[in-house]
């Protein structure tokens, strides 16, 4: 078999680390087994309602929806994630933001936007229960972002967002429950 060459680093770290999940998945799995339905129950997330489905033509309607009349719609808030479909044009964020408590996995349904990631952020202050804004982050990189993209933002990294025309994205945000934390906002 030839040698294949992965060229993107955001790829080899997943290739490196997905053994990782999968290995800590199935150790949960097992210690689930193993464990009394009492004991199940303080490990797993019970939500109220078993499952959502959010079906194809709902999010094509939303999408509709947002690319006439910009803005952000929740499709599921739940104390452990946010899922949040969202439509901007021509904007950009005035400062840095970072959160303590949760990460950001941003897919790109249509158009482009750019993100400006990670840095030192400078002069930064707190606006509620981990949640961080800067003016500036010194070494910040620019990455860009098209159709079908994703971004993995973990928590803790500075981000900004700059769209020169438009982007209609789908923002799920896992988070760490903490008391007062506000569900997240695009």
């Amino acid at each position: 078999m030839d040698n294949l060459t992965i060229s993107n680093p955001g790829r080899r770290r997943f290739l490196r680390t997905a053994p990782a999940a999968a290995a800590a998945g199935f150790t949960l799995s097992e210690a689930l087994l193993r464990s009394s339905g009492a004991e199940a129950q303080a490990i797993l997330h019970v939500p109220s309602a078993p499952y959502e489905i959010i079906a194809a033509h709902q999010i094509q309607d939303d999408l509709a929806a947002l690319a006439a009349h910009p803005g952000s719609k929740t499709l599921v808030s739940e104390e452990h994630f946010t899922i949040v479909l969202a439509a901007e044009k021509k904007a950009a964020a005035k400062e840095f933001e970072w959160h303590e408590y949760r990460d950001h996995i941003f897919y790109i349904c249509d158009g482009s936007t750019i993100y400006e990631l990670g840095g030192t952020p400078q002069n930064p202050h707190r606006t509620g229960p981990g949640e961080w804004l800067a003016p500036a982050s010194e070494g910040a990189a620019k990455v860009t972002l098209h159709k079908g993209d994703y971004l993995v933002i973990p928590r803790g990294t500075p981000h900004k967002r700059t769209t020169p025309e438009s982007v209609t994205f789908m923002l799920t945000a896992p988070m760490t429950p903490r008391a007062g934390i506000e569900p997240v906002k695009a």
